[in-house]
């Protein structure tokens, strides 16, 4: 949603890029937790440089509660915002926009989320939560925005049908998890958009759509009574009901196997990789400034430079950790000439096994800590960033000071620390690798 009006005066300010934390502070913000009398968690994080408040509320109501339903939680999501306490989503949007204030929701495979921005003046800040009360406590779901955001799915869903990295994406993530929530598709299938009724979201909703599966995230120029006020004023919103039931724990990484599927695109897409490890784990930073080195840093990382400097096999290559409530994966993705894929893929498992044999040098050990160090405090350099930042904190647990912590996190790891991390977590031996290109053939 548009806010012109938010826009203006920001600009007029002078606000508009100025930074929530200093430029030589490399701490993060010191993040206050409090459980409000109905139950729901609150994390708050007081930002006076603008005068604006960002919110955000995350429920455990991601695709790995779809089911039998695959796609289901996106659409409950897309659904809350058209139509609610017998508004419908015009009137919803109208409310926000005359406020200058700007609403969204989305969702993942562990989360659902909606989220507001307002200017921070209690007659505008009030009218605004209420309207996000509103849509998130009582929606309508009106069959006919149902089949119309069942329709647009639908049509993203063929889209993607199309386009070889994300046919790339869904191979991978139903090779990793077989068998585990996490590799049910969240865009879900034309079969299952196809079945989703009313019923359906109505259950969903008031299944994961309560205070026992929530947390409130507010960061921006208010009180700590003003944050109090409005998370009792959500609590108040939301029905009562039990926390959603642990996911699954993913399993360890199985036997190597290669997915080729054959598409008519100018290069060929490769992701390779497997299951990682949990949001939490104790290697976690050891792993983080890992893989930096080697393919989370851009140009300047191992793979870059190997791919793109060295051999000229691709212009853009990446690996990454995804941590998540069970483990997440981790995975290397790249697009490479199609007369060279044999030579990626055998470039690929050498560095790997080099890297994970003898760790990186001291130079990048030192040059990835000042890097990340460094642009740290861009991660924190708006009010939305710091909100995303610490819902993920409370959605998983995190300690209160793990943003405060995080540099000299990342200054005390050492050489070894990532070496034993990597022999811990990542096997080559076991990677599942998805070829998705031209005269690539199906193995299903």
């Amino acid at each position: 949603m548009r806010y012109p009006r938010l826009m203006t005066v920001l600009c007029s300010l002078g606000l508009l890029l100025m930074p929530v934390v200093g430029s030589g502070d490399v701490g993060g913000p010191q993040i206050q937790h409090w459980t409000t009398d109905r139950g729901l968690k609150v994390y708050f994080v007081r930002a006076e440089a603008l005068p604006m408040v960002d919110l955000e509320l995350t429920f455990d109501a991601g695709s790995a509660r779809d089911g039998d339903s695959p796609g289901l939680a996106a659409l409950t999501s897309r659904m809350l915002t058209q139509g609610a306490a017998g508004l419908d989503a015009a009137a919803l949007a109208r409310g926000f926009e005359d406020l200058g204030a700007r609403y969204s929701t989305d969702s993942g495979r562990d989360t659902a989320s909606v989220s507001l921005r307002s200017l921070n003046a209690p007659s505008t800040l009030s009218r605004a939560v209420e309207g996000l009360a509103r849509l998130t406590g009582r929606p309508d779901f009106p069959e006919d925005a149902l089949e119309r955001e069942r329709r647009r799915m639908l049509v993203s869903l063929r889209n993607q049908q199309r386009d070889p990295s994300s046919i790339a994406q869904r191979a991978f993530w139903e090779a990793l998890y077989p068998d585990h929530p996490y590799g049910s598709p969240p865009g879900g299938t034309e079969e299952s958009l196809q079945a989703i009724t009313r019923d359906d979201l109505q259950g969903f909703h008031q299944r994961y759509y309560n205070i026992a599966n929530a947390t409130l995230t507010l960061v921006g120029d208010i009180s700590r009574p003003e944050a109090e006020q409005i998370a009792t004023h959500l609590a108040s919103a939301l029905r009562s009901g039990e926390p959603a039931e642990p996911v699954p724990p993913a399993p360890e990484p199985g036997e190597a196997r290669e997915i080729r599927i054959e598409f008519p695109s100018s290069q060929t897409h490769v992701l390779v990789g497997h299951i990682g490890y949990p949001r939490g784990a104790d290697e976690h930073f050891a792993l983080y400034v890992g893989n930096h080195i080697l393919g989370g840093s851009g140009l300047v990382s191992r793979l870059a430079h190997e791919f793109r400097e060295e051999r000229g096999l691709s212009y853009s290559v990446s690996s990454r950790f995804s941590p998540m409530r069970a483990a997440g994966p981790f995975r290397i993705s790249t697009q490479v000439r199609s007369d060279r894929t044999g030579e990626a893929l055998e470039t690929l498992q050498a560095m790997i096994a080099d890297f994970r044999a003898e760790g990186p040098s001291d130079s990048e050990l030192e040059d990835a800590v000042r890097n990340i160090t460094g642009s740290f405090p861009l991660s924190l350099d708006s009010n939305s960033k710091i909100a995303g930042l610490v819902s993920t904190v409370g959605f998983h647990g995190l300690p209160l000071d793990y943003l405060d912590t995080f540099p000299r996190q990342i200054e005390g790891v050492t050489r070894d620390e990532i070496v034993q991390a990597l022999r811990q977590r990542v096997h080559p031996e076991r990677f599942v690798t998805v070829v998705v290109g031209p005269d690539a053939e199906d193995e299903d």
